[in-house]
């Protein structure tokens, strides 16, 4: 069943990407404004956001909550947003502000022959900066309390041969747990 719902799921997502950079290029047509062309790009990012969402939802089994994985914003997205953002920015039509500068800006630091090598892939650099944005994002499981197991669970927990149930037994009760029994080699608490 999780393959069908991945599946479906990836099958819909691809369909709005799709129609979102097709949105897009009908809003930007041939010779876009700077306004036609920031639509084009935040419609191509949303499509990658869309990818990457359809991933989430469709590998949502583990029925955690959806969260924001640090090291993924900070490592991964952060430079991807700058590098391609900065790609993206320089496809802004000539006479608007900040595309005219980050070409002068590439040009003083000596990276203009590498942005205008990027810029005839501005739309995939766009879609992959709102896919690796949507990659932050992951669920964990259902949160268990440290030293307890889930309902059902007979393995011990931390070691002394007693289980999850065992434990919650004399929580509820009020009664204090028995001293565990020194394991074979350790000496005997006094």
């Amino acid at each position: 069943m999780y393959g069908l719902t991945r599946a479906t799921l990836t099958l819909i997502g691809a369909g709005v990407a799709g129609f979102l950079i097709w949105l897009g290029s009908t809003i930007a047509g041939d010779s876009p404004s700077g306004g036609e062309f920031w639509a084009f790009a935040g419609l191509a990012a949303a499509a990658g956001l869309v990818m990457a969402i359809s991933q989430l939802l469709g590998g949502w089994t583990k029925w955690g909550w959806p969260r924001v994985s640090g090291s993924v914003f900070l490592l991964g997205f952060l430079p991807t947003l700058i590098v391609g953002g900065w790609i993206v920015a320089a496809g802004e039509p000539s006479g608007y502000w900040l595309g005219d500068h980050v070409r002068s800006w590439s040009g003083d630091i000596g990276v203009d022959g590498a942005v205008h090598g990027l810029l005839r892939g501005w739309t995939a650099l766009a879609f992959g900066i709102g896919l690796v944005f949507g990659l932050t994002f992951d669920t964990t499981g259902p949160r268990v309390k440290r030293g307890t197991v889930a309902a059902g669970a007979t393995q011990p927990v931390d070691g002394d041969g007693k289980t999850g149930d065992q434990r919650r037994v004399h929580i509820r009760e009020g009664t204090p747990e028995p001293e565990a029994a020194p394991r074979v080699g350790e000496p005997a608490k006094k």
